[in-house]
């Protein structure tokens, strides 16, 4: 029987919901490319409950004892004798969430003699060092497509708290105030802007499908070049280099991958390539941008805003300068982690834990690596190598949070 190894995040500071701010959540069965949802045989939580923190245990206790495996669940993941840490060596599959990552490093992974299953409840799986799975023939696996389209209303909403300067305005609401002229010495109308987006898979597109009724001027780059109906029915440019479309945008969204190419992508170079004023907005994973080139941009004035929901590590340390530069409207990667989201992500882990258990292949779709190289969404996206360095650094986390 197999030890299951799940790391998820803290329940809420108030303890686990006994009820919800809703009774149920729309039921979707495909996504917009026909790609089906989830379909393990059955689930054991009532969609729209909280699963992806501790006491949710993505729903999966019932299903694998009852199988005769084990289920550990911690959110000690990080430092010197982590839970992680002790658990590993004779767990066979491990689940985490980009969320909540279990930095699973060549270290790591080489201390996990009997490891055989790495599992992303979710999408992105860079926070495994891909590498050394490969090397080790670890199977990782996440559930493609399930937040995609939780993730591209997240841009949007990002795009237009800056644009609009919406965040301090809610702030002098909370104080008190009525400055009009504070909120608005800062608000433009997004209406005839030039937005990009750096790739254009699942959450790419989506967020550009979103945008188009805003009447503004759509681009993108990918190394995957859109059909030309798409391009046409969005009124796409194609850029054909990312410096090609940072020079011509009002806002850049970024939804890459995070992979070895990719890695420190937005750096000053780049930025200072961008038109003056312009905005980024990151909900890919934070290791593309140079932190310190995005806080040194917002100070100077060359970016009006950032927004992100994804940092490096994760989670960041107190004293992380995301938290305290100047205009930006940064969240602690929840873009992918709402109630619905989570359904199909729970559903998924369970799917891929069915397949597996059975004997019977993965959904190719869900495949990153497999059988030692690149596979299914791995292939699409992906290049080989280890993203993992300097993960270390999330241990900072637990160490200043301990003092507050």
């Amino acid at each position: 029987m197999a030890k299951v190894l799940a790391v998820l995040y803290d329940d809420p500071v108030d303890g686990y919901p006994k009820k919800y701010a809703r009774d149920d959540i729309p039921k979707i069965d495909h996504y917009p490319d026909g790609q089906t949802t989830p379909t393990p045989s059955a689930i054991d939580f009532k969609p729209g409950q909280l699963l992806g923190s501790v006491s949710g245990e993505l729903g999966l206790r019932k299903f694998l004892e009852k199988a005769g495996h084990t289920l550990v669940v911690t959110s000690d993941k990080d430092g010197k004798d982590s839970r992680l840490d002790r658990e590993l060596p004779d767990a066979e599959i491990v689940i985490s969430q980009p969320f909540w990552p279990a930095y699973m490093t060549a270290e790591r992974i080489a201390k996990a003699k009997k490891l055989k299953l790495i599992i992303t409840a979710g999408i992105g799986s860079d926070h495994t060092d891909l590498q050394a799975a490969m090397d080790r023939g670890i199977t990782v696996a996440e559930v493609t497509y399930c937040n995609s389209i939780s993730v591209s209303e997240h841009i949007v909403m990002m795009i237009l708290a800056l644009v609009r300067n919406y965040i301090p305005s809610y702030g002098w609401v909370i104080r008190g105030g009525w400055n009009i002229a504070d909120c608005v010495e800062r608000s433009y109308d997004l209406e005839g802007m030039n937005i990009g987006t750096v790739a254009a898979g699942r959450i790419g597109l989506a967020a550009l499908r979103r945008l188009k009724p805003f009447d503004v001027k759509l681009h993108y780059t990918d190394k995957h070049r859109l059909p030309e109906k798409v391009e046409k029915e969005l009124g796409l440019t194609f850029h054909p280099t990312v410096e090609s479309l940072v020079k011509v945008c009002d806002v850049v969204t970024i939804n890459a991958p995070l992979h070895p190419e990719t890695e420190h992508m937005f750096n000053d170079k780049l930025i200072g390539m961008m038109k003056r004023g312009s905005y980024i907005v990151n909900t890919a994973r934070g290791k593309i941008c140079d932190r310190d080139a995005i806080v040194r941009a917002l100070e100077s004035g060359q970016l009006a805003g950032y927004a992100g929901d994804v940092w490096f590590p994760q989670p960041p340390a107190k004293d992380h300068p995301w938290r305290s530069m100047p205009h930006h409207g940064m969240t602690p990667h929840i873009s992918g982690s709402s109630l619905s989201a989570q359904a199909r992500y729970a559903a998924g882990t369970r799917e891929i834990l069915e397949s597996y258990f059975a004997g019977k292949p993965i959904r190719t779709e869900y495949l990153v690596v497999d059988k030692g190289k690149l596979a299914g969404v791995g292939a699409h996206s992906y290049t080989a190598g280890d993203a993992t360095k300097g993960s270390e650094e999330a241990a900072k986390f637990k160490k200043s949070t301990a003092k507050v």
